[in-house]
C-alpha cells in the first residue's frame, strides 16, 4: 500500500476504535489518488459543530485531505466488510467506493466516522471502478443536509470536491468524492456478514463492540443481547415513522442500507413525494415496487427480521427460545411504528390530545388526497396556515365535511388556536427538496460549474419550517409531464 504524506494540526481528533475488530471486518485501505482536486461544497455549520476549521479546509492541504491525497494525522484508512439482502437477495458486499479514514471525536465528546465516499477501488469492489460522479455527490449533500434540517436522524455531508476526472457511467461525467460524517457506518448487513462468515466469537465481538459504542446503556442487562435488538426496532421505527410523515422516499432499503444507529444512510434513488400515492416509486431500479413510500414500513420490519436472526446464537443459547424472543421483540416494530407515526400525524393537525377517532380522521383525509391528486406538503402547509388557494380539493363538499370533524375535534383540547397552528408550524415544513429544483441545481452544478443554484436551495431548505416568502419559489410544483421522475443510484 503506497504510504500517503500525513498532515499535522488539522483539527481532526482521530481514533480508530473501529480497528480493534477481527480483520475479517476490515480491510487496511488507502484512497485513491486525484490528479486535481478542487473544493465545490463545505458544511460550515456542521464544521462548527465538529470543532473543525472551515480555513483549514479550504486550504491546499484541507482539500488534499478531503480529496484522499493526503491523510490527516492519526488516521489509518480502511474499508468496511459487509454483506446483505439487495431486493430480497442475500449477497457479500463491502465499501466498494468508500473508505473510512477514521473516527473524529467532537469538543463534546462524540465519536463520528469520517468517510470519504468516492475514493477509488477496495477489495469490495466487485468489479467497479470506485468512483463517484459529481451529481450523485451533490445529491447526496443537498438530500442529506435537508433531512437534518428536518429533524430525521440521517449521516450527514461535510464536503464534496470534484477530482479533476472523468468517470465512465452512462456517459463520460465529472468525478468527485463526498466527506460522509456519520455515527458509525455499521449496518445490518455487518451483522449479516459476521453471521455468515464470521463465527460465534466474531459476531459477539461486534455487537459487544456496537452495543459500548451507541446502547452503553443496556450492557449490563441480564441479556443484552436482546435488549440490543428491541432497541435498534426502536430505533428504525421512529425514523421511518419520520420518513413517512415528510414523504420521504428512500428507493433502496436494503439490508446494507439500514444502519444499527437509526441513521438515514445512502441517499441514491431517494426523493420526496409530491403528489400523495402510497405507490409512489422514484427509483429506475425498483421496477416491482418494492420499496413503494407505502411499503417502507414493512419493508423495514423485514430487514429487522434479517437482523434478528443473525443475533439468535447471542440471545438464548437453546434455538427455539431464542427465535421465540426475537419473533416477539420483532413483532413490536408495528406497534412502536404506529404510535410514532400517529403522534406526528395528529401533530401536523394540531391535535395535542390523543382521541380513539384520531386515525379515522387522519386517513380520510390521506385517501382524500389520494384521490384528487394532492400534493402532500403543500397541503399540509395549506391547512397550517390556513390558505387554501390553488389546492382543488379545497373546494368539494367532501373535503368541507371533513374539515367541518376537524374543526370539532380541534375544540375537544385545551389548547389555544395559536398553540396549535406553532404546533402544526413545526410538524409542517413549507419546503421539502423538490426534485425538479435538486435537478436544476444538479445541472447548473455539474453543466455549467456553477454552484450558486445549488447554495440558494440549501440556505432556503436550511430552514424548512420557517414559511417565509423567500421560500415561496421553492413550494411551488413541477410543471405536468407524462414522464414519471425517475431516481438513478449513481454507481
Amino acid at each position: 500500500m503506497t504510504e500517503k504524506e500525513v498532515v499535522k494540526n488539522t483539527k481532526f481528533n482521530l481514533d480508530n476504535s473501529y480497528l480493534k475488530l477481527s480483520d475479517i471486518f476490515f480491510t487496511i485501505q488507502n484512497p485513491s489518488s486525484v490528479p486535481s482536486p478542487k473544493l465545490v461544497a463545505l458544511n460550515y455549520s456542521l464544521i462548527n459543530s465538529l470543532g473543525l476549521d472551515s480555513k483549514f479546509l479550504q486550504s491546499n492541504d484541507g482539500v488534499e485531505i478531503l480529496a484522499g491525497n493526503k491523510l490527516p494525522e492519526g488516521a489509518i484508512p480502511f474499508a468496511q466488510a459487509y454483506a446483505g439482502h439487495q431486493f430480497g437477495h442475500f449477497t457479500m458486499l463491502g465499501d466498494g467506493r468508500a473508505v473510512l479514514i477514521g473516527e473524529h471525536i467532537t469538543p463534546i465528546g462524540e465519536r463520528l466516522d469520517i468517510q470519504l465516499k468516492g475514493s477509488g477501488r477496495t477489495p469490495y469492489s466487485r468489479g467497479g471502478d470506485g468512483k463517484a460522479a459529481l451529481g450523485p455527490m451533490l445529491r447526496e449533500y443537498i438530500i442529506s443536509e435537508s433531512m437534518a434540517a428536518l429533524g430525521i436522524p440521517t449521516t450527514r455531508s461535510l464536503a464534496v470536491v470534484t477530482t479533476g476526472e472523468k468517470i465512465i457511467r452512462e456517459d463520460y461525467l465529472p468525478g468527485a468524492i463526498l466527506t460522509r460524517v456519520a455515527s458509525s457506518h455499521i449496518r445490518v448487513g455487518t451483522f449479516q456478514y459476521a453471521s455468515r462468515f464470521g463465527n460465534i466469537h466474531e459476531l459477539k465481538e461486534l455487537s459487544d463492540y456496537t452495543i459500548n459504542r451507541h446502547y452503553p446503556y443496556i450492557a449490563d442487562e441480564e441479556n443484552k443481547y436482546l435488549a440490543f435488538l428491541k432497541e435498534v426496532i426502536k430505533k428504525q421505527a421512529e425514523l421511518i415513522a419520520k420518513w413517512q410523515l415528510v414523504g420521504f422516499i428512500h428507493g433502496v432499503m436494503n439490508t446494507d442500507n439500514m444502519t444499527i444507529s437509526g441513521e438515514t444512510i445512502d441517499y441514491g434513488p431517494c426523493a420526496f413525494m409530491d403528489v400523495y400515492n402510497p405507490e409512489t416509486v422514484f427509483s429506475s431500479i425498483d421496477v416491482q415496487g418494492r420499496y413503494a413510500y407505502g411499503n417502507q414500513p414493512k419493508l423495514a420490519a423485514w430487514d429487522l427480521a434479517r437482523f434478528a436472526e443473525t443475533l439468535i446464537p447471542l440471545i438464548h443459547t437453546n434455538q427455539d427460545e431464542a427465535v421465540d424472543l426475537a419473533q416477539n421483540a420483532i413483532s413490536e416494530f408495528a406497534n412502536i411504528y404506529e404510535e410514532n407515526w400517529l403522534s406526528g400525524m395528529c401533530s401536523k393537525l394540531g391535535i395535542f390530545n390523543e382521541e380513539d377517532e384520531d386515525k379515522s380522521l387522519i386517513e380520510n383525509l390521506l385517501s382524500m388526497m389520494h384521490k384528487y391528486g394532492a400534493d402532500y406538503t403543500n397541503t399540509f402547509a395549506a391547512l397550517t396556515i390556513d390558505k387554501k388557494d390553488g389546492i382543488a380539493m379545497f373546494s368539494t363538499s367532501e373535503f368541507s365535511k371533513w374539515n367541518e370533524l376537524w374543526q370539532e375535534r380541534l375544540t375537544r383540547q385545551s389548547e389555544t388556536k395559536e398553540s396549535v397552528k406553532q404546533l402544526m408550524q413545526s410538524s409542517n415544513p413549507y419546503i421539502i427538496p423538490r426534485n425538479h429544483r435538486v435537478e436544476e441545481a444538479l445541472d447548473a452544478a455539474v453543466k455549467n460549474e456553477d454552484y450558486g443554484v445549488m447554495d440558494r436551495l440549501l440556505d432556503a431548505l436550511s430552514k424548512p419550517f420557517a414559511y417565509s416568502k423567500e421560500q415561496d419559489e421553492y413550494s411551488t410544483l413541477p410543471e405536468p409531464s407524462n414522464r414519471p421522475y425517475r431516481t438513478f443510484c449513481g454507481t
